[in-house]
């Protein structure tokens, strides 16, 4: 059974003079379940996992699964490139009571395609949560073979892959070599096409400000509608542009803020995006009348 289907979002973490804001936490959280998000994900990338401490993590992940209280399903990003942190994160999680773990594939170090079975083998076989794979080479350096996917599959706890390669040919191999794998979108822009393909969904970053239509989205293309699931999609792509038009969360957290939703800080090292780029997404921000 899949974790989710539909549109799940990957929250950001609120920060207030460089500590989380676990009031604006809360808002966001019921923001997302009031318009229908299908799942949330916490301390992945758009939650700037890299620059949160295990402490603070942990501290997220409990706050997330007592707030939802299991209105919709949480998914925890416990990965690394420490095979045995991982586990130690995975477990810890999974004693907290997440219905999912999103676990990135190691980088800076890398490995081989055989270092990554061995890896994620050995995550999967100490817990019992379902595992979703997060293959996103642009920022790991590291790329998860359609091949390797269907040999991780064979792992009775993972369960899935979120693709964020960017790459169709390799989700449509994914898709033809492992039919068992419940494939997310993890770019914005390529929902409908990874849904036309049998994908379960999205794991979203502007779901943030746009729960609703991102859900949706998902939401006719099950039912049948593939016009209106496409005229989303499409509609979405100016904005999806401009949340990504400096390294995410940058963009993201500075509409949030423009949108009064949470303070846009972020952590070093990343900064507040240029004067150009503040135009640019506020511009945008009143394109879709969201400001």
């Amino acid at each position: 059974m899949s974790i989710f289907r539909g549109s799940a979002v990957a929250m950001v973490t609120p920060f207030q003079n460089g500590s989380i804001d676990f009031t604006a936490y809360t808002r966001l959280i019921e923001l997302q379940i009031a318009n229908r998000t299908d799942a949330i994900v916490c301390c992945a990338t758009t939650g700037e996992s890299s620059t949160l401490t295990m402490d603070e993590r942990l501290s997220i992940i409990q706050f997330v699964v007592e707030r939802v209280n299991g209105r919709v399903p949480v998914i925890a990003s416990t990965g690394g490139n420490n095979t045995e942190e991982v586990i130690e994160n995975s477990k810890s999680a999974e004693a907290i009571g997440v219905d999912g773990l999103l676990v990135v594939t190691p980088y800076y170090n890398k490995t081989t395609q055989q270092g990554l079975l061995r890896h994620y083998f050995a995550v999967a076989d100490s817990v019992d949560t379902p595992i979703i794979v997060y293959n996103v080479p642009s920022r790991t350096g590291l790329n998860v073979l359609p091949q390797t996917m269907a040999e991780l599959c064979t792992h009775k706890n993972i369960v899935g892959t979120k693709e964020a390669s960017g790459n169709i040919e390799q989700i449509v191999n994914i898709a033809a070599l492992c039919p068992q794998c419940d494939i997310y979108s993890g770019n914005d822009d390529h929902v409908v096409p990874v849904l036309s393909i049998g994908g379960k969904g999205v794991i979203s970053t502007i779901a943030n400000i746009v729960p609703a239509e991102m859900h949706a989205m998902c939401d006719a293309f099950f039912k049948g509608d593939i016009a209106l699931a496409r005229q989303l999609q499409l509609q979405m792509i100016p904005l999806w542009k401009a949340a990504f038009c400096e390294v995410n969360p940058i963009p993201l957290k500075a509409m949030m803020g423009l949108m009064q939703l949470c303070e846009p800080d972020v952590r070093l090292p990343l900064v507040p995006p240029t004067p150009a780029d503040m135009r640019l997404i506020e511009d945008t921000l009143k394109g879709y009348e969201l400001i």
